[in-house]
């Protein structure tokens, strides 16, 4: 066994390790390499440092492997595309929404070239940037005004720094979410300076429990939709028209957080009734917020639209400074806007609700597919085959949920499923599944059509060669 003295002895001077490899890193700058070389060194130091029992002497040429392997990795980008086989349309951790071909051109054409971001074609002068999508989001909902910021936190907190700074918001105790990442509805509401008064019980809140809380000290009633988790049973909400009209009575406004807000009705489709923001805008609520990147299926953005007055005390906040959208924001959200003048179209264009909508027959097809991509070599090592499962929404939205899908299941005899795993997410271009009923399963509902063929080039050619480890 090699002694600690005796590897820390036989570790490369970074120098000699350089010139090891510079016919091989001629395109890569020369800073990022050694920076690459000096990391792989220090942390094999660390390893045997600590006693690491995997250590062992390596040859010039092993090191010089291992150091192409570390130049390589720090020089790809960080923000990677991925194959995502998990089933999870909104998939938080993977992007959320994706966009269609059209999308991304707008997204080229602002990034590309000078825009009228804040500048007014008509007039000559400075313009607003809001202006550029808030008659296209009053059109769709049938809101008085909008605005849009870089996130629903941030719409919720500015909303709530505008109007119930140092004052008391009500809100029922059903409703005090916590999302992904620990972010909870009464942490946000002490962020933006306002009270929180709790109303009701966990399960059953009545109007009468929001009219005993208002006093003189009250500034708004906010309604928060429980995107992602459900209070079933004996159970009990008061509805946003009964709300509006209490909050009016008594010279309030309504706010309503919907989270993963939609503009169309999934349910003919088979999912649970959301409420659309139309709807809670026709309800007669104030001002209204919801994600751009999640059931609308655009870039992370934070709508919020509501009653004209409202909406234009919120654009005058100083805070909103801080959290307005860039020109990329802009320009892909108004791409994903045009689409819901048809809703029929949109079905169809938004990729996210395409998912959604895909017809199961269509998804199984697409998993034959990948299976008549496999070979007979590959078959013979590994149990490949179609698996009936199910897919989620994702992005907070719908949690009880699951859509009816199909999956192409891998079964390695000569691994542990969860090695398959590990290696394909270290793919040149990873590949994301989910470990279930101990196989490997690739769930097509969220797989794109072009990109079964590399799919099933990266898959045989890791199982064929044995290189998961």
């Amino acid at each position: 066994m090699t002694d600690k003295k005796q590897l820390l002895c036989a570790l490369p001077k970074i120098d000699e390790c350089l010139a090891g490899i510079d016919e091989r890193t001629k395109s890569i700058p020369a800073r990022l390499v050694k920076l690459a070389v000096r990391h792989c060194i220090d942390s094999e130091r660390q390893r045997i440092l600590r006693d690491d029992k995997e250590c062992v002497l390596l040859s010039r040429e092993q090191w010089d492997e291992r150091l192409l392997e570390a130049v390589t990795l720090k020089n790809q980008m960080n923000l990677r595309q991925v194959i995502n086989g998990t089933g999870v349309v909104i998939h938080t951790n993977l992007g959320r929404s994706l966009l269609s071909a059209s999308m991304v051109d707008t997204l080229q054409q602002a990034g590309a070239h000078y825009t009228n971001l804040e500048f007014d074609l008509s007039t000559g002068k400075r313009g607003s940037r809001y202006s550029l999508v808030e008659e296209i989001i009053c059109d769709l909902t049938e809101a008085e005004a909008a605005l849009v910021v870089n996130n629903n936190a941030a719409a919720v907190l500015l909303v709530l720094d505008t109007l119930a700074h140092g004052k008391q918001v009500i809100v029922s105790r059903g409703q005090l979410v916590e999302i992904g990442g620990s972010f909870r509805i009464p942490d946000v509401i002490a962020k933006s300076g306002a009270h929180l008064i709790e109303v009701g019980a966990t399960n059953r809140t009545h109007l009468a429990d929001y009219e005993k809380a208002i006093n003189d000290e009250t500034a708004l009633l906010l309604k928060v939709h429980t995107s992602n988790y459900r209070i079933i049973g004996f159970t009990s909400e008061v509805s946003a028209e009964d709300l509006v009209a209490l909050a009016h009575e008594k010279g309030l406004p309504v706010m309503e957080d919907l989270g993963s807000g939609s503009l169309v009705d999934l349910s003919p489709f088979g999912l649970p009734h959301e409420p659309t923001v139309q709807q809670i805008v026709q309800a007669g609520v104030d001002v209204v917020t919801f994600s751009g990147d999640k059931l609308l299926g655009g870039p992370q953005a934070g709508l919020i639209v509501g009653k004209k007055e409202v909406i234009d005390r919120i654009k005058r906040n100083p805070l909103n400074r801080a959290l307005r959208i860039d020109k990329f924001t802009l320009a892909v959200l108004e791409a994903v806007l045009r689409n819901y003048y048809d809703l029929d179209q949109a079905l169809t264009t938004v990729p996210t609700l395409r998912m959604l909508t895909q017809p199961v027959e269509l998804i199984k097809a697409r998993a034959r597919r990948l299976l008549r991509r496999i070979p007979k070599t590959v078959v013979s090592t590994c149990s490949v085959r179609l698996y009936p499962t199910m897919s989620r929404v994702g992005g907070g939205a719908m949690p009880e949920h699951g859509l009816e899908s199909w999956a192409v299941a891998f079964k390695p005899a000569q691994m542990p499923v969860s090695t398959l795993e590990k290696a394909l997410r270290h793919l040149p271009l990873p590949i994301i599944g989910r470990i279930e009923d101990d196989s490997f399963l690739l769930d097509m509902r969220t797989v794109a059509d072009d990109e079964i063929p590399g799919l099933a080039v990266s898959l045989c050619t890791l199982l064929e060669q044995g290189r998961a480890s």
